[in-house]
């Protein structure tokens, strides 16, 4: 179980800001706010390639944070490490600390099934299964070994109204989910993250596949579902990022450059390349 791989997890150390020189990665002060992600010199490696090196970073309860940067940084590759999809691929190897609270992520008495319900996953596409509404959105349940129909029902309406979509399914939830609209697909499938109750979602360019009323509609949901859960986002839209999120992280090469407040990154970041990377001068 999970229990069996608690670890104590080093203190991460902000770079100060006064002095810092060009080019070198820059980390803002800790808020005071509980962490509840965080890497510690965490390494991703395909095969001989390494995707990520040494990333130090905190991912503070009840924000959103954005991970930025451009194609093959290594955005979604952090993004997948910290509920371990990049397990499925055979010639990943890792090196470095990865920590839900004081849960060694990597440790192999995690259990995988266990850590996927408390750090859930939405994905760049909607992913709806050929099943109806409400078979989409009680599957996990299902499979965490609930049958009672009067639960699974009332845990699948709080999860649609939660994201959203009750009002306007809550009449056809015995119809196709893939006759659902592109953005109702996808809230529906934050419904069927939501439904399993994680603590943390992870989303990979949730909005890409979207068109621009989904679009705002899902980030308006962002920042309503923060009260209740932790949401880490990749996103290649400095402008959703700059809307949505209450930290941004700019991942370059594989390394974190800088990462601070939002508010910091967009007007006064502390290292070149992340300026002329907000600021569309690359990427």
């Amino acid at each position: 179980m999970l229990e069996d791989s608690v670890v104590d997890r080093p203190p991460m150390i902000a770079t100060p800001r006064p002095g810092i020189a060009p080019g070198k990665s820059q980390v803002a002060p800790a808020p005071g706010a509980p962490v509840i992600l965080s890497t510690r010199k965490f390494s991703l490696f395909y095969g001989k390639t390494q995707a990520l090196k040494e990333v130090d970073l905190d991912i503070y309860e009840h924000q959103v944070t954005a991970i930025i940067g451009p194609s093959g940084c290594g955005k979604s590759t952090l993004l997948r490490s910290f509920n371990r999809m990049n397990d499925l691929i055979p010639v990943v190897r890792t090196e470095g600390g990865l920590f839900i609270r004081d849960l060694d992520i990597k440790a192999p008495s995690t259990d995988v099934v266990q850590l996927r319900r408390r750090v859930g996953m939405v994905f760049q596409r909607p992913n709806p299964f050929p099943k109806s509404i409400f078979e989409n959105v009680v599957f996990g349940l299902r499979m965490l070994g609930i049958s009672d129909r009067a639960e699974l029902a009332s845990r699948a309406e709080e999860s649609l109204r939660r994201a959203a979509l009750w009002n306007e399914v809550k009449d056809h939830l015995k119809r196709s989910a893939l006759d659902l609209s592109g953005g109702q697909q996808q809230r529906l499938c934050i419904a069927r993250c939501l439904a399993v109750e994680p603590e943390v979602i992870l989303m990979d360019e949730p909005t890409s596949a979207l068109d621009p009323a989904a679009t705002s509609r899902i980030e308006e949901l962002l920042v309503e579902l923060k009260s209740r859960y932790t949401i880490v986002a990749v996103t290649h839209n400095m402008q959703q990022a700059a809307r949505v999120s209450d930290w941004t992280a700019f991942l370059l090469n594989g390394e974190l450059i800088e990462y601070s407040t939002t508010r910091q990154i967009f007007t006064a970041p502390a290292i070149r390349a992340t300026e002329e990377y907000v600021t569309g001068r690359f990427g």
